[in-house]
């Protein structure tokens, strides 16, 4: 019997034409029949000599699967109709060869293998980019993380003594030797800094908190909420816009536990306004045998303005204030990993730290590993704008911004075609992560628009995804009818590579 032909791709789409149901049915499943005969079969695949360097790379387990899952997708796509063979493949050679095969497992055993977490652009205009990963680490820091996370330490062991020792203690005095703290500890951001202190020393007791220091930070971090998971009872005074120290007198009694200030770092309110500053509040506090603790949240340990920065209360100036305890991230305007720093009186800290909770917010080695050398870059403030990353990229003047926009435009222009227009502009940055937010950064970038008429909010979003989509995505920002692309995040050897992909851009 003389074996039915392979059908023609028109066939295999529409089926052969028949003036009779019955034989169209019959030619259609034979066209199947033929087209999954010519799949090779699994073993083949995974024998072949073409199989070899994807098993040597990631393992005999992953390709036979990934080998099984293009062959299994390949048939499901016959029975629909929706498979076509190979496209390049000469007119002689197989449609569903093996290296075809191969090249299909290969594509997802790539995609299985790349990280979730992927190194992208941060061209927002936001500096400390909560959602990109706030603060970037300087050299000292990566390399010690290299070293904590490839040998062993003495994260808790006293070396002087031979015996167990405190974690605490690698970073313990350095802290206080910057902030003129008595004592520190260190946990996993503010947040459980606020909630552990809280929880510590004012569990069932009432806290006094201006009712215009009542923060939302993020989408969970709320001041009440806080205070409410901690076991405390909040206590507000004052209204929105004033608060005076008389409100504060008035609500202290024999159930208060401490007097807590917090820095309104992610909003500003302006007009007929009253705060009570540290300095008013310590005073009143001893009066009362009471602490006051200040939620300092971005936090950071050197005066910004002698950098041309936005003045913001440094930690040492609110302990100097009169300030019993302080929290602060680790990852904000401080410039190290995350983390939430506490400093303040002695027997605070050490209440704090045989509480229940510290064990269970506790910072691991590799936090302490990037932390310590951040905070000893503070002991030379003179050398801090060279070695700190976080400084360094708010401290850029525009013009160097300006001049990578240049060298960039030629090559964007080229990439977007004739479907948009690019133009270098003044842009403004923000530090970002609820600091100084109302003060902006001077910058430029490149504005992308769309160049037809009408869809220009379409247009953009495709653009924005497309960006999204290269090897190392490009983050920016819609704002103004534009794409804006601000260059203030994009230094060194990172600008050459942010303009080579333009390349790859395909929209």
């Amino acid at each position: 019997m003389t074996p039915t032909p392979p059908m023609s791709e028109t066939e295999l789409q529409h089926g052969a034409s028949s003036d009779e149901s019955g034989e169209s049915g019959t030619t259609d499943a034979r066209a199947l029949n033929a087209m999954l005969a010519q799949m090779p079969a699994v073993e083949r695949v995974i024998a072949s000599e073409d199989a070899q360097p994807l098993i040597v790379e990631y393992g005999r387990t992953q390709v036979l699967a990934a080998i099984r899952a293009t062959l299994d997708g390949w048939r499901r796509e016959a029975q629909a109709g929706t498979l076509k063979p190979d496209a390049n493949a000469s007119a002689d050679a197989a449609p569903f060869s093996i290296a075809r095969v191969i090249d299909a497992a290969s594509t997802t055993l790539q995609a299985r293998a790349q990280s979730a977490l992927r190194a992208v652009f941060n061209l927002t205009g936001t500096v400390l980019h909560t959602n990109l990963g706030r603060a970037l680490l300087p050299d000292e820091a990566v390399r010690a993380v290299v070293q904590a996370l490839t040998q062993p330490a003495n994260l808790e062991f006293d070396l002087a003594t031979g015996k167990r020792g405190d974690r605490d203690d690698l970073i313990d005095e350095l802290i206080c030797e910057l902030t003129g703290a008595e004592a520190a500890t260190v946990v996993n951001n503010n947040a459980a800094a606020v909630l552990l202190s809280l929880s510590a020393l004012a569990a069932r007791k009432d806290v006094i908190v201006s009712r215009g220091e009542l923060v939302e930070i993020g989408g969970a971090f709320r001041i009440p909420d806080i205070m409410s998971r901690a076991g405390a009872r909040l206590r507000e005074v004052g209204t929105t816009n004033r608060t005076h120290l008389k409100d504060y007198e008035a609500a202290i009694s024999e159930r208060t536990a401490l007097l807590m200030k917090v820095h309104c770092s992610n909003y500003a309110i302006s007009g007929f306004t009253k705060t009570v500053e540290l300095d008013e509040l310590a005073p009143l506090a001893r009066q009362h045998g009471l602490p006051v603790a200040v939620d300092l949240g971005s936090g950071t340990l050197a005066d910004l303005t002698q950098w041309g920065l936005p003045a913001e209360p440094t930690v040492r100036e609110t302990v100097e204030a009169g300030a019993d305890l302080v929290t602060f991230s680790g990852d904000k305007l401080l410039g190290g990993p995350q983390a939430g720093l506490i400093v303040g009186r002695k027997e605070l800290i050490a209440k704090i730290k045989k509480h229940p909770l510290k064990r269970a917010l506790r910072v691991g080695k590799l936090t302490l590993a990037a932390l310590e050398p951040v905070l000893r870059l503070y002991r030379a403030p003179e050398l801090l704008r060279e070695r700190l990353t976080t400084l360094r990229l708010l401290t850029r003047p525009a013009q160097e911004m300006h001049d990578a926009a240049t060298r960039a435009l030629p090559a964007l222009q080229r990439a977007l075609g004739d479907g948009y227009t690019a133009n270098i502009e003044p842009m403004f940055s923000q530090i970002g992560s609820g600091a100084l937010p109302v003060d902006l950064l001077p910058s430029s970038g490149l504005a992308i628009r769309h160049a037809g008429k009408g869809g220009s909010g379409r247009a953009l979003l495709k653009l924005e995804r497309a960006l999204r989509a290269l090897p190392r995505p490009v983050i920016g920002r819609i704002a103004d009818d534009a794409l804006r692309l601000d260059l203030r995040c994009v230094e060194g050897a990172d600008e050459a590579a942010f303009i080579a992909q333009f390349a790859e851009l395909r929209l």
